[in-house]
């Protein structure tokens, strides 16, 4: 059997991997997700998202291309299954105080999970499940694990989006864009005709609106204290959803003489504390639910180098083993708006030694 499936967004990246595995003389059948659930009162948004009213034009997308290719393609509803282990936990995080990462859970739980199990169940059959992330994988002999790595554009490297996926998925994974460029695939697209890809708008947020409030009960969130560091009360907030570790806009603070930050979000006492930038600086973070994808879980403490979101430089550090799935990272330098709920990374050079979730 020569079949491989491919997770297809309709967009540039998963279009282009599955050309690629095509000419490599694959099989490929595309798979996507339905994932939006219009009883969501979002109706229309000119903002790009992964979950909003506009999946129809993406999944419209994906079937064009996958007719441009002459490639078999399925749509498969995923809507409950993104409901229970995506939104829920979105809405879980953020009702404790900290800031969920739901693409970190969507891709564990559902394009690596339901999508290609679904896909199976349906009957169809294939050995590999591919997609569009800039990531690669390999197996490494000598400790017989499959270990995650950086992509070659270290500036386009997804691999952030990754740290969650088990020796299992990571086995039966494929990721050909891998070793491109974001530059050469856009000339790819060009090359073959499919122009309006290359130039297509791509999906940089989780929700197609900034007003996350859509997706909880009316009164779920409540108005409250905004304090200073030494306790003050300077202001209302309104609402703990609206706000985020390092945030300086819509904090409506009057007289103010200098830049005020988020520098804590107290969900017990509904309270925001902020403060002047230099206090969002600080060396030392711990994580829990560690998951250790390209090698055991350690137990004696290391040097490595981590992240604390997509778009940084992972930054020297030392990792101190808590227990099998807690650690603490201090860093050399000190990082800006460690934020609470969000997740750390943990680096060997190109390698993804694991990661975790921000206490």
């Amino acid at each position: 059997m020569n079949n491989i499936a491919i997770g297809m967004s309709g967009g540039v990246d998963s279009t282009m991997a599955a050309l690629i595995l095509k000419e490599q003389g694959y099989n490929v059948i595309g798979l996507t997700m339905a994932i939006w659930d219009d009883t969501i009162p979002l109706t229309e948004s000119s903002k790009s998202g992964c979950f909003g009213p506009g999946e129809s034009e993406d999944i419209a997308a994906a079937v064009s291309a996958c007719e441009k290719l002459s490639i078999e393609h399925h749509v498969i509803s995923l809507k409950d299954e993104f409901r229970t282990n995506v939104l829920d936990y979105f809405c879980s995080t953020y009702t404790s105080g900290k800031t969920p990462n739901p693409c970190v859970m969507c891709n564990q739980r559902l394009k690596f999970g339901f999508l290609p199990q679904r896909a199976r169940e349906m009957g169809l059959q294939f050995e590999k499940f591919a997609t569009g992330h800039y990531v690669r994988v390999r197996y490494d002999e000598s400790s017989r694990r499959w270990q995650l790595l950086r992509a070659i554009d270290h500036f386009k490297d997804q691999s952030y989006f990754l740290t969650f996926l088990s020796q299992a998925q990571l086995a039966q994974a494929s990721f050909p864009m891998g070793e491109f460029l974001k530059e050469q695939t856009k000339a790819l697209a060009i090359q073959y005709g499919f122009e309006e890809l290359a130039t297509k708008q791509e999906s940089q947020d989780f929700l197609e609106t900034d007003d996350y409030s859509i997706l909880f009960e009316k009164g779920t969130f409540a108005a409250g204290k905004i304090i200073n560091i030494d306790g003050t009360e300077i202001g209302t907030h309104q609402g703990l959803i609206h706000y985020t570790i390092g945030q300086r806009k819509n904090l409506g603070i009057p007289g103010q003489t200098e830049p005020y930050y988020v520098l804590e979000i107290n969900a017990k006492t509904n309270t925001i504390v902020v403060g002047p930038k230099q206090y969002l600086y600080t060396h030392d973070l711990e994580a829990h639910s560690m998951n250790w994808i390209s090698i055991e879980t350690p137990v004696a403490d290391f040097t490595a180098s981590a992240k604390i979101r997509l778009g940084s430089d992972p930054s020297p550090c030392t990792v101190r083993i808590i227990d099998q799935s807690a650690v603490s990272v201090h860093f050399d330098e000190p990082q800006l708006s460690i934020t609470p709920g969000q997740v750390v990374v943990i680096y060997n050079g190109d390698i993804v030694l694991g990661g975790g979730i921000i206490r």
